[in-house]
């Protein structure tokens, strides 16, 4: 699902010296920025393997369209390349009070307060997320494949980043591209849904351009099941607030609190049956389900609809877009607050059409 393969901002540019969380943060970027070699380099060694060369290549192809198709910044990330050893490269800790679905916010140099702490190694990450489970709160640690530290270094294409089909490493390339067209800080929402609607934008856009009927048919489908997914969610996200905002005694919530998850599991059940069993979602049953949980879906797709009719609105130029999404970004939290929910009140959730691609050949 999204936020399996999705995307973190660390706040790397802290002060030398400070020990803990930030060292861990340094030393894991460093490493990757000391591990870097360029593209071309990769492609001409007879030693890459001929999978991986087809995905940085086409990661060059959509660097490119990135630039002149969606005015994404042309610099030098996605222009090198990391070999990992590991499945993700850093593992998020989400985390929420036992009685809320408000997420607890961590703030740092640069990137501001965001709704996630994130380590370079996954066993960093459980002793922190025990640490607060322990103390009460809801946990829950995510893998991502990626993560965007705002331009401020060149980012590489990681391995954890080709480990998907086409469609979704070209996504990728635009959803952090367009964390580096546009930063709000304090503000994850507001910027991980507009990654996400670019991401949305971007993807549509290039299968109108060079992708192929099959391609955008799976695009679809797969869109429209995370949608679903995502509804799911919101509603139980709804439920459990009504439960908290009651004033009731815990123990009477906590028992509606676990009913609330049990109806979720037997809704996702028959939303699977309907895609006649279709597994892509299963993963995030796994273990318990808490609050923490629901953090990233609200965290990264809840505006989103906001994001494509303000899209729609700029009659699909991308530097009108940006325009408009940087005038949002600039207004105080409370009224960009209110001008999302307006936003929201009148958008649906469809992507922006676009023509359908007529080329039978392979992406």
């Amino acid at each position: 699902m999204r936020f399996t393969i999705a995307l973190t901002m660390l706040a790397l540019l802290v002060v030398p010296g400070c020990g803990g969380f930030y060292f861990q943060a340094v030393q894991g970027h460093m490493d990757l920025m000391s591990d870097r070699r360029p593209i071309p380099d990769v492609l001409s060694d007879p030693d890459t393997p001929p999978e991986v060369a087809a995905k940085l290549r086409l990661v060059n192809r959509a660097r490119e369209f990135a630039i002149t198709d969606l005015s994404l910044p042309d610099n030098d990330s996605y222009r090198t390349y990391v070999a990992l050893d590991r499945p993700y490269v850093v593992w998020n800790v989400f985390a929420a009070p036992e009685f809320s679905v408000e997420p607890r916010r961590w703030c740092f140099p640069v990137a501001g307060c965001v709704v996630y702490r994130g380590y370079f190694h996954d066993e960093a990450a459980q002793r922190y997320a025990s640490r607060l489970a322990d103390q009460g709160w809801d946990v829950f640690v995510g893998g991502a494949t990626a993560y965007s530290t705002l331009g401020r270094f060149d980012d590489p294409v990681l391995s954890t980043m080709l480990r998907q089909d086409d469609t979704a490493v070209v996504a990728i390339i635009f959803h952090e591209l367009a964390h580096q067209r546009l930063y709000v800080k304090d503000d994850s929402e507001f910027n991980e849904a507009f990654a996400s609607a670019v991401e949305a934008i971007g993807v549509e856009r290039w299968l109108a351009a060079y992708g192929t009927r099959e391609a955008a048919a799976g695009y679809e489908r797969r869109r429209q099941r995370q949608a679903a997914f995502d509804l799911l969610l919101a509603q139980t996200r709804e439920e459990l607030a009504g439960i908290y905002s009651s004033g009731g005694p815990e123990a009477v919530m906590r028992v509606a609190k676990q009913q609330a998850f049990d109806d979720l599991r037997n809704r996702y059940a028959v939303l699977r049956a309907s895609w006649h069993g279709y597994p892509g979602f299963d993963a995030w049953f796994d273990g318990d389900l808490n609050n923490a949980r629901l953090v990233p879906v609200s965290t990264y797709s809840r505006l989103v609809p906001a994001f494509l009719a303000l899209y729609r609105r700029s009659d699909r130029e991308m530097a009108a877009f940006f325009a408009q999404c940087e005038e949002l970004g600039g207004l105080p939290a409370e009224e960009r607050s209110l001008e999302m929910a307006r936003l929201l009140a009148v958008a649906d959730d469809s992507v922006p059409t676009t023509p359908q691609p007529s080329s039978p050949d392979p992406m």
